[in-house]
């Protein structure tokens, strides 16, 4: 859950490093496509689509979030936003190699997904699974790596890092690392005793 909301953090931050290039991108892709230059205002409202589409699928994530908490428990639901997380960071760093700005924006769109969906169900996950001491700490873990991911986000953008244009494509795929980090190890964690219990009858598991 902690590396979900970190993928959120990364994601919100880690755009903002690559703008002149995506843009460049963009009139680069136009002109091989249509013959001609596109004017300022489309090159704007494309980057415009880029960066705004993320909280549209934030949307779409959050408003699921409390279906797929109950229908597939709390861990499979966080399991599942890798899905969108992978697929988004696939089709970003694909999208040069393809010739295509649009993937960059079905990209962005996957990942406001992933983000909506564990910003809403780690707190869910983590707070039922904590001990009631340490419930409290748990609980704002969300902002807390949250805003490490933004830190992480803004560092991997500078330019002695992964902050030039060779590399933009690379700088919008990380998000992919904290997402198979988490599709990797929780696996081995417990599902959510309350979930267990109310939604699944299983008294033993939730014990």
């Amino acid at each position: 859950g902690m590396t979900g909301t970190f993928h959120y953090g990364l994601q919100v931050s880690i755009i903002n490093s690559p703008a002149e290039y995506v843009q460049s991108f963009i009139r680069e892709t136009w002109l091989k496509r249509y013959g001609s230059t596109p004017s300022a205002e489309m090159v704007t409202l494309m980057w415009s689509l880029i960066v705004s589409i993320y909280s549209i699928g934030g949307l779409l994530g959050s408003s699921s979030a409390g279906y797929l908490a109950v229908r597939f428990g709390r861990k499979k639901a966080m399991l599942l936003s890798n899905i969108p997380a992978l697929l988004g960071a696939a089709l970003m760093g694909l999208s040069r190699l393809c010739g295509s700005f649009e993937m960059i924006i079905a990209g962005r769109l996957f990942s406001g997904v992933c983000g909506g969906l564990t910003q809403n169900v780690h707190i869910m996950y983590a707070g039922e699974c904590a001990p009631r001491k340490l419930r409290g700490l748990i609980a704002i873990t969300a902002s807390t790596f949250s805003a490490i991911g933004k830190f992480v986000g803004f560092a991997l953008g500078l330019r002695e890092v992964l902050g030039v244009e060779a590399l933009w494509p690379v700088l919008l795929a990380a998000n992919a690392v904290p997402a198979l980090v988490q599709f990797l190890t929780l696996p081995f964690f417990p599902d959510s005793p309350r979930y267990l219990l109310i939604d699944q009858k299983d008294k033993e598991g939730c014990i």
